[in-house]
Parts: structure tokens; C-alpha cells; sequence
């Protein structure tokens, strides 16, 4: 399934067809299939895992950038820290997320570092 977000934050589903989630064949006939129907580049892919996807997003959609899902790269950093620690790192995870700008999302990522590092 292939969900898209416009600017204005309204979702919509853009493509769903039956595959193997980590299949780059799979990914490629739907991507493909949606190039071929008029669906211009996304401005930004985000997405978890699925290989297969990252590798022909690049082939038929050159120009749009990539980003790991927040939500489970944040879930995969707290799960590698002790269990006293991840209150704690939530919060400062949520606060680089959060940030304004690039600016504040790195003395943001140096709070991380010293709370964290360590553990």
C-alpha cells in the first residue's frame, strides 16, 4: 500500500496492490504503475524496512528523497537502553523531532548524547 500526505496534511491512498512487502519486483510494478498513471515524485519518501522499496523508489522516482519512518527508529533507539533510561530518552527523541529547525534539532542531539551515550 502506498499512502501519500499533502501539504496540507490531508492522507490519501495513492496505490494498493497485492505483493510481497520486501519484493523490489513487487514495489517496482506498483511504483511503476503510478509513474505510468500521472503520479509525479513525492517530495519525500518515508518508510520502514521493505528493501525492495528504497531500491526502485530510486529508479523511478530519482529525485525524491529518502527518510526512515520517526516513529520506529525512535521505538528501535529507546528499545537498545535500559528500561530506567527510556522515559527520559523519549522525551529528548520527541524534542529533536519537534524542532523548529536544524538549528534546534541539533543542541537537541547533543542533549541526546550526553543523557544517553553512555548507556
Amino acid at each position: 500500500m502506498l499512502m501519500g500526505v499533502r501539504a496540507d496534511g490531508t492522507e490519501e491512498l495513492i496505490a494498493m496492490a497485492d505483493g510481497y512487502r520486501e519484493s523490489a519486483e513487487s514495489w517496482a510494478d506498483l511504483l511503476r504503475d503510478c509513474a505510468r498513471r500521472g503520479t509525479r515524485a513525492p517530495v519525500l519518501a518515508v518508510g520502514v524496512g521493505a528493501l525492495g522499496f528504497w531500491k526502485v523508489l530510486a529508479e523511478v522516482f530519482p529525485e525524491a528523497r529518502h527518510q526512515k519512518c520517526w516513529v520506529h527508529k525512535t521505538a528501535n533507539v529507546v528499545n537498545a537502553l535500559p528500561k530506567s533510561a527510556q522515559p527520559g530518552a523519549r522525551k529528548v527523541l520527541q524534542d529533536i523531532y519537534n524542532a523548529e529547525d536544524r538549528e534546534h534539532a541539533l543542541k537537541a542531539v547533543t542533549v541526546f548524547e550526553h543523557a544517553c551515550g553512555a548507556k
